[in-house]
């Protein structure tokens, strides 16, 4: 029987996850809840609509696919089929990119995207910048945008050879962003930010 929201339990599990009803947006970071709501401002939805547009129309016909939020990101710390009952990390990214298809089912995508970017907001910042951040590099995201709406600025993180994310790149309104991973996107940030 579904439940309206986690209980109060030391650790969760997806399969918990998939019980809860209440309406609200939850995250799991390594099997603690996260509640995501309220919903994103209005800033923060444009931007989200903007970005998603230009990765959306510049994939078309290409192997890569691009997800906005909602959509369950499943990460687990081996290779293995793992249940439902042993997955302790789900997020929800605002956008995604995911270039292994075969990380796709009907829940979301099990296994790291390619590419996520997370638009900051006063109540996620924390969580973008320090937990999410450890997150994504310890499950081997190979790019990591963080976008600043009020700053108008975006931090690009890249995973390295060392398996961590270097010093980021910093772009801000009037340049423009490759996407190297995408091969000749480019992102104007210029248009984003208008």
């Amino acid at each position: 029987m579904p439940q309206s929201e986690p209980r109060e339990k030391e650790r969760y599990s997806y399969a918990d996850y998939l019980t809860w009803d209440d309406g609200k947006c939850w995250e799991l970071i390594e099997g603690e809840a996260f509640c995501m709501s309220p919903g994103p401002g209005r800033q923060h939805q444009k931007l989200s609509v903007s970005l998603s547009n230009l990765f959306y129309n510049h994939l078309q016909g290409k192997t890569c696919e691009v997800y906005t939020a909602p959509f369950d990101v499943r990460l687990v710390d081996t290779d293995k089929d793992v249940s439902d009952e042993y997955i302790e990390t789900v997020v929800q990214p605002d956008i995604l990119v995911v270039c292994d298809l075969k990380k796709l089912d009907e829940k979301g995508v099990r296994g790291a995207p390619d590419l996520v970017i997370e638009i900051l907001s006063p109540s996620s910042a924390r969580n973008d910048m320090i937990v999410k951040y450890q997150i994504y590099e310890r499950f081997g995201v190979k790019e990591y945008w963080v976008v600043h709406p009020f700053e108008q600025l975006v931090q690009v993180f890249k995973l390295q050879g060392n398996d961590k994310f270097g010093v980021p790149d910093r772009y801000g309104i009037g340049d423009v962003i490759p996407v190297d991973l995408l091969g000749d996107l480019v992102i104007d940030l210029t248009r984003v930010f208008s």
